[in-house]
C-alpha cells in the first residue's frame, strides 16, 4: 500500500497503517531505552531504577505511594528499587513534615548527576527527532501519546506538567 502524504485521513486508517505504528513504537522505544540501559548495565541497574529516579527527580519530596500510583508498579517491586537506590546512596528517604508515616524520596548528588546523565541522552535522541520531524509534528506526537493514556495517567501526567507551568 502506498504510504499517504501529510494530507491523510486520521479518521479512518487501515489496519495496515495502525500495525506499522505500533510497530514503530516498539522500535521507536527500543531506541529511547537503548541509551539509558547501556548506562544502567554497568551499574546492574534496570529500567525501573532509571524511572523512579526520574520522577524523583521530577517530584522532589514525593512519596513512595505517589510514586507507585505514577509508575503503576507492585509495591513490593519499587520497595526493592528504592532498597537498592537508597543502599547505594543514590536516593535519600525522610520521614514526612505532616505524615511520620510517609517517607518523602529525595535523589542524592551522586543520584542526580546518574539521572542527569540517563536523561541527558534520551533528551538528546528526543531533541534529535523532534529537530527532524519539525514543529507541527512535536505537537501531533505528543497529542497522540496523551489519547492513549489511560484517564487516570492521563491526570497524573497533567498534574506533573502543571507544576512546571
Amino acid at each position: 500500500m502506498a504510504e499517504l502524504q501529510g494530507g491523510e485521513n486520521l479518521l479512518f486508517l487501515t489496519d495496515e497503517q495502525l500495525r506499522q505504528g505500533i510497530e514503530a513504537m516498539f522500535f521507536a522505544y527500543q531506541g529511547f531505552t537503548a541509551d539509558p540501559d547501556r548506562i544502567l548495565a554497568t551499574m546492574a541497574y534496570g529500567r525501573a531504577h532509571h524511572r523512579a529516579m526520574h520522577f524523583i527527580a521530577r517530584i522532589p519530596g514525593t512519596t513512595v505511594t505517589n510514586l507507585l500510583a505514577i509508575l503503576d508498579v507492585t509495591k513490593q517491586s519499587l520497595n526493592r528499587v528504592l532498597r537498592t537506590l537508597i543502599e547505594d546512596g543514590l536516593v535519600e528517604s525522610r520521614i514526612g513534615n505532616a505524615d511520620k508515616r510517609e517517607r518523602n524520596l529525595y535523589l542524592t548528588e551522586a543520584g542526580a548527576a546518574l539521572e542527569r546523565k540517563l536523561s541527558d541522552a534520551q533528551r538528546s535522541r528526543m531533541r534529535a527527532a523532534y529537530r527532524a520531524a519539525g514543529p507541527q509534528s512535536v505537537a501531533g506526537f505528543r497529542r497522540v501519546l496523551e489519547a492513549m493514556m489511560e484517564p487516570e495517567m492521563r491526570r497524573r501526567y497533567n498534574a506533573i506538567r502543571e507544576r512546571d507551568a
